[in-house]
This record gives structure tokens, sequence and C-alpha cells, in this order.
């Protein structure tokens, strides 16, 4: 699939995630090198049991297969140019930072394949979703490549144009907060009813946790599943005739996710 290793630079958490899943996916180490100057203790003992190469600095020996820029969206600017060096013809190149478009990477490393990606933090455990866009420089074999790459920490959605991409980092990428959040106002909620916090809280983690395993599960519809836990006249009618009065919810979901996506879009244009 590709004449050369698989450079992942930046082996924090996201990037940790995606290089155990490639090990677990039947990957060689010896096709792996990693570029970080400071991994976490736990991180560079990994690298030394499975013989992956690290180095602290880009190496000057190296043309990547694939490059996979995994820093944090401010270390961009300062780390995209000292890239250059393991860029080779036939190299696709793979942002999985927010905020940091196609164009100012090309800026940085010129006029190479990339794909800009958005993952989420559930890919940490192998369980999350990641949106991509590839610019025209991509060959349908990267493409191929790639989506092997992204997919060892859950499911890829290509999406056609790179605007798209404000909306998935709205929707996915911030997701994982507000269903946070969601547990917070329900553990409230209950302990506002007459729980005790720690088991109010406890309630509301383990009954979101589970009906997110089962929309994992299956493929149906998020409502044929409240539908199916809705009886007429009961408790749960009850209080979805609060949550869906006037369609207040979603409005307010409408509203959330605008405001994500502006903002996604304003920081990208001063990437």
């Amino acid at each position: 699939m590709t004449s050369g290793p698989v450079v992942l630079v930046g082996a924090g958490n996201m990037g940790g995630a995606m290089m155990r899943g490639w090990l677990a996916s039947g990957t060689e180490p010896g096709a792996i090198i990693v570029v970080d100057p400071s991994p976490a203790p736990a991180m560079a003992e990994l690298l030394k049991s499975e013989g992956i190469r690290h180095c602290p600095a880009v190496p000057g020996d190296v043309t990547a297969g694939a490059l996979i820029v995994a820093v944090k969206p401010q270390m961009m600017g300062s780390v995209l140019p000292g890239l250059k060096p393991l860029i080779g013809p036939d190299t696709v190149c793979i942002s999985i930072a927010a905020g940091t478009t196609i164009g100012t990477m090309a800026r940085h490393l010129g006029d190479v394949a990339i794909v800009r990606s958005m993952p989420n933090m559930a890919a940490m455990i192998g369980r999350g979703i990641t949106a991509a866009v590839a610019n025209d420089r991509v060959s349908d074999e990267q493409r191929s490549f790639a989506n092997e790459l992204l997919m060892v920490t859950g499911p890829v959605e290509w999406v056609e144009t790179e605007d798209q991409i404000d909306a998935v980092t709205a929707l996915s990428g911030s997701g994982p907060a507000y269903v946070f959040f969601l547990v917070e106002c329900m553990a409230e909620a209950g302990r506002k009813a007459g729980l005790e916090d720690a088991m109010a809280m406890r309630l509301a983690r383990a009954t979101v946790s589970g009906a997110g395993e089962l929309l994992h599960q299956s493929a149906d519809h998020a409502a044929a599943f409240r539908k199916s836990v809705t009886s007429p006249g009961g408790t749960t009618a009850a209080a979805l005739d609060v949550l869906m009065r006037d369609d207040a919810l979603q409005a307010l979901f409408d509203e959330a996710i605008a405001a994500a996506k502006k903002r996604a879009h304003e920081l990208a244009e001063h990437g």
C-alpha cells in the first residue's frame, strides 16, 4: 500500500490511541516511526517494548508513506514547516488537529496529498468516529490507506467539502462534551428529586452509557429506541412531554451546534 513507513508526529492521547490501534490491527512495529520530543513515560516504555523507532526530532533519513500529524492545534504552526523533509512524491499527509485547514497545511508542506480529519475523544478507547476530507492530490490508493489508518479508532465518514468539517467539529468533535453535560444535568435533577448525590451520578452515568451501547450494537434509528421505551401515559412519556415541548430542546441544540460550527470556522480562518 505504501513504500515508506507510517510516521506519527505527536504520541499524545490521540496519536497514541492510533498507534495502539495500528499495532492491534497487525501493522508491523518496524513500519512505524514516532516523532515526539518528550513522550509520556508509559508511551516511551511502549515504544521501547514494541521496538518502534522513536525520534525526538524529525529524522533526516526518512521519507514517509503516510505522515500523521497529531500535535495540538496551537502547535501546528511551529511544527509543520519542519516536516517537509519527511515528504516524498507518494506521501499522504493526514492531520487530526482541529482548526487546521488543508490550505494551512499546504502553505507549510507544499502541493502534496493532504487529508484533514476530525476524530473525537472516544477514539482513545477505540470507540470514536472520524470525519475526513481529501484534497485533489490524494489518489484513490492514498485515500484507502488513510481510511485504514484512521478507522482503527472507530468508523470513518468521508465528506465532500472541507466546509463540512466545521459542522462535523460542532456535532461529533465537540459532541462528547454535550453528552457529559447531559449526564451532569440528569444527575442533578435526580438529586433534586430526592436521591443521594453519588447514587444519582451512578444512575445517570450507567443510563447514558447503556443507552449509547444499545445504539452502538444496533442499526435502528434513535427514534425507534425512544418510542420503544415510551409507553403512552407512562413516566417516560411524562418526561418527554417536557423535553419535547415546543421543540425547545431541539432548538437549543440547533443553536449550540450552530455556535460551535461558527467558532470552528473562525478558528480555521485564523489557523
